[in-house]
């Protein structure tokens, strides 16, 4: 048997290291990211609301019943703006929003809360909503009564 050439080893681990790397599969979900520490309590609230913005009916059932729970137990600012972020969210079947102004009215009401400014923010959004409701309602109730003076005036046309 004849010992291969140092230099044909070489090469062909400098060949094979070359090779395109493949991706390694992974299990499980990816590394959480370190996420900065809320400042204040208002800030905590902020990141609540983008984290409740993002789950699906069934945890924002679970998140609106702990929400309910806190508030039950200690009636806090902090809690009634929890929880009126919870009702408020749009597109949800669990929306409340005059619920969500009811939380919101004395948090809004103490000019020198922390929360004061958030609360306000809050309502301020909910009340416009709200108004946007009522105009594309009307908006809908003009657009049957078009729709059926339409169809009568087809059937006329008969």
């Amino acid at each position: 048997m004849r010992a291969c050439p140092v230099w044909l080893v070489a090469g062909s681990l400098l060949l094979a290291s070359c090779a395109p790397l493949t991706e390694v599969e992974t299990r499980g979900p990816a590394p959480a990211v370190e996420m900065r520490r809320p400042v204040s309590d208002v800030e905590s609230l902020l990141l609540y609301y983008q984290h409740i913005g993002r789950l699906k009916e069934i945890q924002l059932e679970r998140e609106l019943e702990i929400a309910r729970t806190a508030h039950a137990s200690v009636s806090s600012d902090f809690n009634r703006v929890r929880l009126a972020m919870v009702l408020g969210l749009p597109n949800t079947p669990l929306s409340d929003n005059a619920r969500a102004l009811e939380l919101l009215e004395p948090v809004v009401k103490n000019q020198s809360g922390e929360f004061s400014a958030l609360a306000s923010l809050l309502t301020a959004q909910l009340q416009e909503r709200k108004r946007l409701d009522a105009n594309t309602q009307d908006l809908q109730k003009k657009l049957d009564a078009l729709k059926s003076l339409e169809r009568s005036m087809m059937e006329r046309k008969r």
